[in-house]
């Protein structure tokens, strides 16, 4: 999977996640948010999420621990 985490309106950070067909850029065009804080391939590994890599075309990286407790708090919520 790929992923983006973007500020919401109230300065949250929240995770999307999507399939690794889709590009980050065209993502990003969907997203009604404005910053996009990190992104890169999200993986489900046997400790937890793995976050690495990155998009040059938006010039973001993933932040590998930071950007797991994200979305591993945002799952927990749902």
């Amino acid at each position: 999977m790929k992923y983006l985490i973007v500020e919401d309106f109230s300065g949250q950070a929240v995770p999307f996640i999507f399939p690794r067909r889709v590009d980050h850029g065209d993502m990003r065009e969907q997203l009604p948010y404005g910053q996009i804080l990190s992104g890169g391939v999200l993986e489900l590994g046997p400790e937890g999420f793995l976050c690495s890599g990155g998009n040059s075309e938006l010039g973001i990286k993933a932040r590998p621990e930071e950007d797991a407790a994200i979305i591993a708090e945002a799952l927990r919520h749902r």
